[in-house]
């Protein structure tokens, strides 16, 4: 039986509302990024930058979209959640690890209240200096080289680590999918096969950029499924160790070009709430707006400073006042879609 609301059945739907913003959204989504693949294979440079930014910006909201699955904000039932996040994960170039792995990885977040990951990238760069002064280089020239080996870790691990073997099927069987579907892209149109791996590399950087300030939270190396170390990680904790980087305070409606995503806090007082509720519950915690929300102009400047130096970070924290973001840092390695 469909729950209602009023007179309206809900089906698979939270609310009206839901239903309204989340088809809008699921289906620009997937018709801009199929457009975009045809502008960006056309002659004339107005647009190839169109369809750039068009691919870019559908894989953003592909990965956004694949976090509201996961915490099943989408739809009320967890199956119609799980096809929708393996779907958005194709689009978001995310699916060599399944969906549920994600889920479950990004449910520990918030349950641990520290930022928990298979994969020792850390311990990586102390083993291999190397490894560490090329992604340094890399990171320099504005090249997301962190974010790709994050990627990539999650297809070349389950070759390599016994651990990792159930895994394997999966990576290797998108690996060829994904390739095969390259390929054709680039006989296709080798000019939409380059610009798509801009859009991705832009994908990354701004994944990142969002991502590098949301906590300051312990990073901890487990398995899937093995507790982390005992600490007293209250409510406060989590509080204390989690910031909100909006696109706008001034115009709130531009914060929809990245699902709200940017009111962090608030999402982590209550999960369950929807992207399209965010901003109004993050105004009923905080009555002080602008202390809430670190500013994006200072955040674009320690983007600029620390590119570096984020490498090794763990992800120091904002002074008080203004110009508090000039020291944070910020993190690399703690993106939901690669902490598998």
């Amino acid at each position: 039986m469909n729950t209602t609301v009023g007179s309206m059945p809900l089906g698979i739907f939270r609310d009206r509302i839901g239903a309204i913003a989340n088809s809008l959204v699921l289906l620009w989504v997937t018709l801009a990024w199929t457009m975009s693949f045809a502008l960006m294979s056309t002659n004339g440079i107005g647009w190839n930058v169109l369809g750039v930014v068009l691919c870019t910006h559908t894989m953003l909201l592909a990965s956004y979209l694949i976090h509201e699955a996961a915490h099943q904000t989408l739809f009320t039932l967890q199956g119609a959640n799980t096809a929708v996040g393996e779907a958005m994960s194709f689009i978001a170039g995310s699916c060599y690890a399944s969906f549920e792995r994600i889920r479950h990885l990004h449910i520990r977040h918030h349950m641990d209240r520290a930022d928990v990951t298979c994969f020792d990238f850390a311990g990586l760069l102390r083993r291999r200096p190397w490894l560490c002064r090329t992604l340094e280089v890399l990171e320099w020239a504005y090249i997301p080289a962190v974010e790709v080996l994050m990627h990539l870790q999650i297809v070349w691990r389950p070759v390599f680590v016994r651990a990792q073997r159930r895994y394997l099927a999966r990576s290797m069987g998108v690996l060829v999918l994904r390739s095969a579907l390259l390929m054709l892209l680039a006989l296709w149109s080798i000019q939409a096969f380059l610009l798509y791996f801009l859009a991705y590399a832009l994908l990354l950087q701004v994944l990142n950029f969002f991502d590098a300030w949301h906590h300051t939270f312990e990073q901890i190396f487990v398995d899937a499924d093995e507790p982390v170390p005992p600490h007293e990680r209250s409510r406060a904790y989590e509080e204390e160790n989690t910031y909100s980087n909006v696109v706008s305070v001034r115009h709130p409606w531009l914060n929809l070009l990245i699902l709200n995503f940017g009111y962090h806090n608030a999402h982590h007082q209550r999960a369950s709430v929807p992207w399209y509720r965010l901003p109004r519950f993050h105004q009923s915690l905080y009555q002080d707006q602008k202390t809430a929300l670190m500013p994006l102009s200072e955040l674009l400047v320690s983007w600029h400073r620390n590119r570096v130096r984020r490498v090794r970070s763990d992800g120091s924290g904002p002074a008080e006042g203004p110009g508090r973001c000039d020291g944070f840092v910020g993190a690399h390695g703690v993106s939901f879609l690669t902490v598998m």
